[in-house]
């Protein structure tokens, strides 16, 4: 018998020993795990003995048979836990075996602290729990988001839980609920809804933020859309500590608007206390931004112009210095259209969509180092529609990448989605710079990627140094998932070898060393797993049959020896959810010891040695594939690779600030002037030291070898902008033509490539009587024929999107370009365009400009009578399908802000499908499977941008008309007209403006030939109940209406009446008055007169009688040219006319007309020139050139003092007939265009390009300081319109700032400033702030009385939508206009209004005597006040929805052909009586919101003023609309 030894005699046992693992493995084979695992816990017990190693091998095998619980297990052990319904979400917390899981369906959280072995609900409120979030850099922290107000987290990795509250808010359902600081895990936002009436839409997003974990929370800012903290990620830091710590910066509504084209970003450094906005383009802030994200050590900011879909990226390192990324010029960033990829720390990569849905392909680009430069990678990568790239890097390693790109690009380029994708894989060791393909056994292999997600987490690789998996297939391209077997690669991608048969699910632990795979192509009652790197795999049963695999995952550092699977069981309602916990920590295998790993690099050069990347080569120590052993590292402890210095190349090196890689990529080249950081060039000083153009990549960690980037000698001429010439360049080219047929601009946005003053991008389109198109690039300076061969019918520029126009040809061709003329495009139509000359053949969607409906001519007999068929199409005209038949037109009805459904259309179509029978109104939202009738007897319809009009034949007297309206697309409601307003027969409307809550219409009252008037009236909010404005207003015989509103400021509108109406109806003509308002219609007056002509004399009559002598102008209807608009919304506050000084209107002639000017917003008026000119605003109203408008002329004059001063200059040595003058939309441009005929000439036609970027006084940027707009440096000061009836300035309850230019200050404008600077205070209540409630009408004493037997809104209802209401106001006849924002005062809405309790709060109500206000419904809509939106300029013009009809671009025989039907007048004009673009309405809301995922962007619409700058509104009469008349023909 063996003596037995003191435990303090035994040798102590090294594990690497070979001997004792044989006898380990001999003995464990035969043996229950749980035998050996006690064994060896003796064996690593020390003895200072030297008994012999036979007796210790002796030992061991004793201590194994006598202890049977002791021994290791040959397989992992698996268990299985059934729930209730599927996870929503579970998750590893970080270095630790817990997990969390919810189930969103029953409301609860699951809790395991064993990798999922056993399960417990953590401690909430049972049915509770709406969402689960983890702390992405705190191990310890999770939050469970409620679906109401309250909310909880946890500090101990769920264990336990405490509550919470956001005071009445829900979480977000626009952005992710919480963002997270990278350093201080106290620090949390969270973002929110408040909504007031429940069910509405009517919820204002806000963030909230807690600085001490949760122990408060307060208010962070309302109005957001979205807010991250600047150090968002370890990586990004702001180089301030203070800034680092608290700086956050949000994306948020404008400063009057919730449009989400005037979304801005805020910073802030004191959790808004204070906040600023900041510069990212130069010195000038940028609206329209629609995200924010952190990524690695950059914040990224996207922004969107109006009419575009083109984004402009914003870039900064540090939250307080921005730059604009720039991409090569053939390449732009879209919405939806672009991803940000996992990023380095030293660069961004983004995938850049380059061929739009249904099969969408992209380029992959990479930045230098700030951001700000990106060059392409790689083309073709492929894409899904989600905007999923198949991108991935291996984790862990730099450099290596792997991407799917498409091999038959041309093919499914064009296919419209016909075409599949053939997919080929690639690899990159060098961060993209190079690609190759993968090989497995010589053969090229293609893996299935990010874009078709299998599992959860990473799909190639773990932190497991160089381990990387996939499912895929060898050959030429790859094949479907189920035809994929699973590839393995332990040297990080370079070669592949098979690993099982068939698709698999995978996933890594304990750094690789174990690899498991399940099946997943269906059920499977197996496991599979490998110890060798893939080499052998083992199977193991599962405690469930049948189960499908439905994600497989551990830790997140794949550390672990554990795994967590979720499959399903069965199907439909007997689905059974299975939750496994695969554990293989107690299998057999040993720890490894030093001789079990290895030392390996990823990335080799031809030599096999250790290549570089960013100045260093990277080592790791892995575990050997055939190693029989765990890693089983204690506390999830990562590996961590060894780095060694390489000496500098070119590669380390990247362009320095304010440098661009040459064409041929070899050199960095100035890219602009140079600064001069030292001051030293002054004087004779002609050289200095100065940047090479090449900087070291930061974080580079590169040593000795080349130094690209120090100092070389450049010149001082290097520092400075080139000098301008000084002079007005002028080029001149001809046209083998007799007359112009139309033209338009296709604007570069101001998110748009290369929006700079010197862009040479001003794309113009023009057509000649020889239906021959011509497009300039440049405007106007060089001019290209294009589409030469094809008879041109017709241009269409898309109405919503710039970059897209349509040529219509006379077949059924139609050509386009989507990238304004950069390449061109063609389909064809399903039949010949309609040859209804009132009618435009392609009809347009706000949203999608892809969505097409064409109208064309069907049945066509000899005589060329024919009926209109309409078609839809989804993919530009890639297919088409049948809508409706004979019909006159239809149109997308989708509108910003009104809810419509994305796929609502009306049509108009003949009763029975005879062209005899009256028109019915049809809808259809389904593409006409299903349609609605609506009205079985209309004239026309238009559409607004908050209602549908519609003219109808009255039942009761078929020669009547009467007016419909509907804010929803779907419920019509008759509109009644004022009582005093007596029309007897109702002929003819045409509808002025609906951009203010309501809508401006003019009805016709005298319809006597060549004596036409009638009244404008103003309906209430619902576009329902009218009130007269103003009478005797003049309209033309075609129906067209004298109103011109004033862009860019609020409520100020001109119109002219008639003053004689008893004359001109006994054929004696109209004598016209001009009249102006500037309280959006309240009041009207005539327009005081300038005591001085243009020649400096005195008028003949007294100026000071108005009645006699005042200002009169010639409005639209005389207009020989429409787009020749009075004003622009990009120069506030002028305005240009023609006109003359007396008694009345006098005829427009040299001798009787002078050429008057207004600088602010028509309160007073100086004549500046004798006769008619033609004006166009440039550079935001620092330009103004005028041109004569009646006689042929050689010489323009321009002002740059807001025509203060007016200097000549000679464009040509001919006299010509200048027909036209324009310029681009936004008025932004220095260049502007002459269209005419040169005297001696019957067989050419002109264009003139003036470009005045050359002059000398526009040389230099102004410099806009929005933090100080009073500073000494500052180019702009702050002007507020003054109202001339009132002693303040205020105008709907504020008084308003807005930036102009200081007039003698010498630069220019350049990128289009947001004008509205401030509302500096809103003003005291007064009756002029209310408008008459639902249900309500003006009494003859300007107050407001019920209608008689109509009932009052029940403003009661807001006790049953808000359960804490306790009461609210009966109505008193009065409501807030939508514009006002005025406080206290005379508040009408509760003046003398009966204040009741709501049912079940009358203790509370009767304790405090008085409460809240209640808050109203509106039957037919909800309205907001939201201020005046309409005051910002630009945005006005753009946004104003701008479509104002036909367009006349000259007389019969001139060089403007007048013939074209849709080349007629324009609809009497813009915008009621109202603010600029009038208010948007907040109807923004979780149901809104989840369905569109936007606020405001909805549809734009041109407006007349749109064409006076050619931007193409050119048939489709939608804003301002002529409904009637009724004649026989239509006009």
């Amino acid at each position: 018998m063996t003596k037995p030894l003191k435990l303090d005699c035994f040798l102590r046992i090294f594990r690497e020993s070979s001997e004792i693992r044989m006898t380990e493995e001999a003995i464990s084979s035969s043996l229950p795990h749980e035998y050996w695992h006690k064994a060896t816990s003796v064996m690593i017990w020390r003895s200072r003995c030297s008994a012999g190693r036979a007796l210790l091998h002796l030992l061991v095998v004793q201590l194994l048979w006598l202890n049977p619980t002791a021994a290791k297990k040959d397989k992992p052990e698996i268990s299985s836990y059934k729930l209730d319904n599927p996870p929503s979400n579970f998750f590893y917390f970080d270095d630790s075996n817990i997990i969390l899981l919810h189930d969103r369906a029953g409301g609860i959280v699951h809790r395991s602290e064993d990798a999922g072995k056993t399960w417990d609900k953590v401690d909430i409120p049972s049915g509770s729990a709406w969402d689960l979030w983890r702390h992405p850099q705190d191990n310890r922290k999770a939050y469970i988001m409620g679906k109401k107000s309250t909310h909880w987290h946890t500090n101990d990795q769920g264990k336990t839980w405490k509550d919470f509250e956001i005071p009445n808010a829900h979480p977000s359902l626009l952005h992710a609920p919480l963002a997270f600081h990278a350093e201080d895990s106290d620090k949390v936002l969270i973002h929110g809804e408040v909504c007031k009436i429940k069910g509405m839409l009517d919820c204002k997003e806000m963030t909230f933020y807690t600085k001490d974990g949760f122990e408060k929370v307060g208010l962070l800012r309302e109005n957001t859309r979205g807010c991250v903290f600047a150090h968002a990620t370890p990586e990004f830091k702001t180089g301030d500590d203070d800034k680092n710590d608290n700086r956050i910066v949000c994306v948020t509504t404008g400063r009057v608007s919730f449009d989400r084209r005037e979304h801005k970003l805020a910073v802030s450094d004191n959790f808004f206390e204070d906040e600023e906005e900041p510069a990212l383009e130069g010195d000038r802030t940028v609206q329209g931004i629609i995200n924010i994200a952190v990524v690695k050590g950059y914040l990224v900011a996207a922004a969107r112009a109006p009419h575009t879909d083109e984004l402009a990226m914003y870039v900064t390192t540090d939250a307080i210095e921005w730059h604009r990324g720039i991409f090569p010029s053939d390449s732009r960033l879209k919405e939806d259209a672009y991803t940000i990829l996992e990023s380095t720390s030293y660069s961004i990569q983004v995938d850049v969509m380059t061929a739009d849905p249904p099969n969408p392909m992209g380029a992959l680009f990479t930045s230098n180092s700030n951001g700000t430069y990106f060059t392409k990678n790689i083309l073709y990568t492929n894409r899904n529609t989600n905007g999923i790239v198949d991108f991935e890097k291996v984790q862990n390693i730099d450099g290596i990448v792997l991407v799917n790109v498409v091999t038959n690009a041309d093919e499914v380029a064009g296919s419209y989605g016909r075409a599949e994708k053939k997919l080929k894989s690639q690899i990159s060791f060098n961060d993209g710079r190079d690609f190759n393909d993968l090989t497995a056994d010589k053969k090229t292999l293609h893996l299935h990627s990010v874009t078709e997600m299998k599992n959860i987490g990473r799909v190639f690789s773990s932190p497991a140094p160089g381990i990387v998996m996939g499912v895929g297939n060898t050959g030429d391209y790859l094949k479907d998932y189920e035809e994929g077997d699973l590839w393995i690669s332990d040297d990080a991608g370079l070669t592949w070898s098979k690993a099982l048969e068939e698709a698999h699910k995978y996933e890594f632990g304990d750094q690789g060393s174990i690899l498991v795979a399940i099946y997943d192509e269906g059920p499977t009652d197996e496991l599979q797993y490998s110890l060798d790197h893939g080499k052998k795999w083992h199977k193991v049963d599962l405690p469930e049959s049948k189960i499908r695999a439905k994600a497989l995952t551990t830790t997140p550092d794949s550390t672990a020896m554990k795994f967590f699977l979720w499959g399903a069981k069965g199907g439909g309602s007997k689905t059974e959810h299975w939750v496994f916990s695969i554990d293989f920590e107690d299998m057999h295998e040993d720890k490894c010891g030093k001789k079990d790993f290895e030392k390996w690099t990823a990335r080799v050069d031809d030599n096999g040695e250790a290549s570089c990347v960013m100045g260093r080569k990277e080592y790791f120590t892995r575990r050997k594939a055939d190693a029989d052993c765990f890693i089983r590292e204690k506390g999830f402890q990562e590996q961590e690779p060894d780095f060694k210095n390489c000496e500098c190349t070119k590669e380390d090196f990247e362009c320095d600030y304010n440098f661009k890689k040459s064409e041929d990529g070899k050199d960095c080249v100035p890219d602009g002037p140079i600064p001069d950081p030292k001051g030293v060039c002054k004087g004779d000083t002609k050289t200095y030291q100065a940047s090479s153009g090449f900087r070291k990549i930061p974080g580079n960690k590169c040593e000795g070898g080349e130094d690209l980037e120090k100092e070389v000698e450049r010149t001082c001429g290097d520092t400075r902008t080139p000098s301008v010439s000084g002079e007005i360049n002028t080029e001149r080219t001809a046209f083998p033509a007799k007359s112009f047929r139309g033209y338009f601009y296709l604007e570069r946005t101001e998110s748009s490539s290369d929006s700079t003053k010197f862009s040479k991008d001003e794309t113009v389109v023009m057509r000649t009587d020889k239906s021959e198109v011509y497009m300039s690039r440049d405007h106007g300076k060089t001019w290209d024929q294009i589409l030469k061969g094809e008879n041109i019918k017709e241009i269409y520029p898309h109405p919503h999107f710039n970059d897209v126009c349509y040529f219509i040809t006379t077949s059924d061709v139609v050509h386009y370009t989507v990238n304004r003329g950069d390449s061109f495009g063609k389909f064809e139509a399903p039949s010949e365009p309609t040859r209804d000359r009132d009618l435009q053949a392609l009809g347009f969607h706000a949203d999608y400009k892809d969505w097409l409906i064409w109208t064309g001519a069907v049945g066509c007999n000899k005589k060329g009578d024919c009926h209109n068929d309409a078609w839809y199409s989804t993919d530009r005209g890639g297919n088409w399908k049948y809508l409706l038949r004979f019909v006159r037109k239809c149109e997308f009805i989708k509108e910003a802000g009104r809810g419509d459904k994305e796929k609502l259309v009306y049509c108009e179509q003949f009763k029975d499908e005879k062209l005899n029978s009256p028109l019915e109104l049809q809808s259809s939202d389904n593409w006409f499977a299903d349609q609605k009738t609506h009205f079985h007897n209309i004239v026309d319809f238009a559409t607004m941008s908050e209602f549908i009009i519609v003219a109808s034949k009255s039942q009761s007297d078929t020669d009547s008309l009467k007016v419909d309206a509907s804010v929803d697309g779907q419920t019509f409601a008759d509109a009644l007209f004022p009582k005093n307003f007596d029309v007897p027969v109702q002929k003819a409307y045409t509808v002025l403006d609906s951009h203010t809550h309501a809508v401006f219409m003019h009805v016709t009252v005298g319809n006597h030939k060549d004596a036409e008037y009638g009244s404008i009236i103003k309906s209430n909010s619902n576009g329902t109940s009218y009130v007269l404005s103003l009478d005797r207003v003049n309209r033309n015989t075609p129906g067209y209406v004298d109103f011109e509103k004033m862009l860019g400021l609020e409520g100020v509108a001109l119109v002219n009446v008639v003053g004689n109406i008893e004359d001109a109806e006994k054929g004696n003509g109209k004598k016209l008055k001009t009249m102006i308002t500037h309280n959006d219609g309240a009041e009207w007056s005539l327009v005081k007169a300038p005591q001085k002509d243009p020649e400096d004399s005195s008028y003949a009559c007294n100026t000071n009688d108005l009645a006699t002598c005042s200002l009169h102008l010639h409005g639209y209807t005389e207009r020989r040219d429409p787009r020749a608009v009075f004003s622009s919304p990009s120069a506030v506050g002028l305005m240009m006319a023609v006109g003359n000084v007396g008694e009345y209107l006098a005829e427009k002639s040299e001798k009787t007309s002078d050429t008057f000017i207004t600088r602010d917003g028509g309160v007073t008026w100086e004549a500046v020139k004798k006769g008619n000119y033609m004006w166009e605003y440039g550079d935001q109203g620092s330009v103004i050139i005028i041109v004569r408008d009646t006689v042929s002329t050689d010489e323009v004059f321009f002002s740059l003092d807001e025509g203060k001063t007016w200097t000549p200059y000679k464009f040509h040595n001919k006299k010509v007939h200048v027909a036209i003058l324009s310029t681009v939309p936004s008025d932004t441009s220095l260049n502007f265009l002459l269209w005419g005929q040169e005297e001696d000439s019957d067989s050419e036609i002109v264009t003139f390009n003036l470009d005045f970027s050359q002059l000398k006084e526009r040389e230099r940027q102004c410099k806009l300081n929005e933090k100080d707009p009073g500073a000494a440096d500052s180019d702009y000061y702050l002007w507020s319109p003054k109202h001339p009836l009132q002693d303040s300035n205020c105008l709907f309850g504020h008084v308003a700032q807005y930036h102009r230019k200081i007039v003698d200050r010498d630069c220019y404008n350049g990128r289009s400033i947001q004008q509205l600077h401030n509302i500096a205070k809103d003003c005291e209540c007064t009756r002029a702030d209310f408008e008459c409630d639902y249900n309500f009408e003006p009494a003859k004493d300007g107050s407001c009385k019920l209608v008689s037997g109509l009932e009052p809104p029940d403003h009661s209802q807001v006790c049953k939508e808000d359960a804490k209401k306790e009461s609210y106001f009966l109505p008193t006849g009065y409501r807030r206009v939508p514009l006002s924002t005025c406080k206290g005062g005379n508040e009408l809405e509760k003046y003398e209004s009966k204040e009741e309790p709501c049912p079940g709060h009358e203790p509370d109500f009767a304790k405090a005597h008085r409460g809240l206000s209640g808050f109203w419904l509106f039957i037919f809509a909800v309205v907001l006040p939201i201020g005046i939106a309409s005051a910002v300029g630009y945005w006005v013009w753009q946004n104003w929805n701008d479509k104002f009809g036909r367009i006349r671009l000259g007389e019969q025989g001139g060089a403007f052909d007048a013939g074209q039907p849709w080349i007629k007048y324009p609809v009497a004009v813009v915008s009621g009586v109202v603010a600029v673009v009038a208010a948007v309405p907040l109807l923004v809301g979780s149901v809104w919101r989840w369905v569109s995922g936007k606020f405001g962007g909805g549809r734009t619409y041109t407006t007349r003023g749109s064409f006076a700058r050619g931007r193409g509104d050119y048939a489709v009469v939608d804003e301002d609309e002529l409904l009637g008349e009724d004649d026989d023909e239509e006009v």
